[in-house]
């Protein structure tokens, strides 16, 4: 078998609302899949993450730099391609769209893997340790408008998402710490005292003004404190960990074994957040993972795009070892993006309908059963979206 060629599909549509986070405001919502081709028509889907003109100039890597590299291999020479297409772009990209890109086509190596073998991605990493995941939902979002309403949709749109069924929810702050302090208490005020919340700062505060904002989420109970500071910070993360009672999570912006040993070592994060569809794919995920767990530090998988990533994080989170065992472990949740998103809820022939498992099955989601991914892009979908 081998591979004949390598697409990159750049979807694209405007949101009916504008949304945003610490960095920016958005209007509009872009997905990156990546389809493996071969000459016994057995096709793998894979998905970059980077939304936007990154999407766009991941394409050109995808098409124009690794594919001539890979055209002709073997597609079960997962790792084999993995390090041959690293070196040789490493003089060019150790981090960011280099490895985006080499994700998306190692993850649909992995589902061509899973077809040819006839088994679900979860049982060619070992078999599952559990049949379903718990689901958190991903909203509050930043929006231009002012502070007082914000804190009011804030309150509700929490409320909501516990209504819908969800173990846990996060929201958006970067207003800065006395507002984002507010926001926080409108969503502990929202959902209540007995249900989790965490934040997301991505990364937009100095260590003093994260340490200021901690300890207010510390005193909400908030469970964890996701980027409070910008990523190439080791020192203010460790530092951060040392003094502030709330977990400290990130990592999402880091990238293969390496970038996650020295994050590691640092001793500044309580949860890791590997993004598998952007430090190095499936292949690099199960690498990065293991320093996770050598150095005892639970996973909590980032998720941010269609129903590609979310399917291969339900398979991973499902494969994932429970750290520490016991008869009632600590488990993995499957971070879910509550807003407008139709590229995870209508991409597939048959949808993973994520929102209606979690009402029906007490806040979790069940692991796709078919083989590789077990998911089925629709064809006619990614034309109409086609950027």
């Amino acid at each position: 078998m081998k591979i004949t060629r390598i697409t990159s599909h750049v979807l694209r549509y405007a949101l009916p609302e504008t949304l945003g986070y610490s960095q920016q405001y958005y209007d509009a919502r872009t997905t990156h899949l990546v389809e493996v081709s071969t000459d016994e028509g057995i096709t793998g889907w894979g998905e970059c993450f980077g939304p936007g003109t990154i999407a766009l100039a991941n394409q050109t890597i995808v098409e124009k730099v690794i594919q001539p590299l890979v055209l002709g291999m073997n597609p079960m020479d997962r790792d084999v391609i993995w390090h041959k297409v690293y070196n040789l772009l490493r003089d060019h990209g150790q981090k960011g769209m280099p490895l985006q890109s080499l994700s998306g086509v190692d993850i649909a190596l992995w589902d061509i893997a899973g077809k040819i073998a006839n088994l679900p991605l979860y049982q060619l990493l070992g078999g599952a340790h559990r049949d379903s995941v718990p689901v958190y939902g991903y909203g509050m979002m930043l929006r231009p408008e002012p502070v007082r309403e914000l804190r009011a949709r804030f309150r509700d749109e929490a409320a909501h998402i516990r209504s819908m069924g969800f173990a846990a929810t996060k929201m958006k702050v970067g207003l800065g710490p006395q507002d984002d302090i507010l926001l926080a208490k409108a969503v502990r005020e929202g959902v209540g005292d007995d249900f989790a919340f965490m934040v997301d700062a991505n990364h937009c505060y100095t260590t003093s003004d994260a340490l200021r904002v901690g300890r207010a989420l510390s005193e909400l109970d908030a469970y964890w404190f996701e980027e409070p500071i910008a990523p190439e910070d080791r020192d203010g993360y460790r530092e951060l960990r040392a003094r502030l009672d709330i977990n400290i999570a990130g990592g999402e912006a880091e990238f293969n074994r390496w970038g996650w040993r020295e994050l590691l070592e640092c001793r500044g994060l309580d949860i890791a957040q590997p993004e598998v569809c952007a430090l190095g794919g499936i292949s690099e995920y199960l690498r990065v993972l293991a320093l996770c767990h050598a150095h005892h530090t639970p996973v909590v998988n980032h998720v941010w795009g269609s129903a590609v990533a979310v399917a291969t994080n339900l398979h991973l989170l499902a494969a994932m070892p429970p750290l520490p065992g016991g008869l009632h472990p600590w488990e993995p949740m499957l971070e879910f993006d509550t807003t407008h998103n139709a590229f995870r809820d209508e991409l597939l022939r048959e949808p993973l309908d994520i929102q209606g498992q979690v009402w029906r099955q007490a806040g979790r989601a069940s692991i796709p059963s078919g083989p590789g991914l077990g998911v089925e892009p629709d064809r006619a979908f990614i034309e109409h979206y086609k950027n």
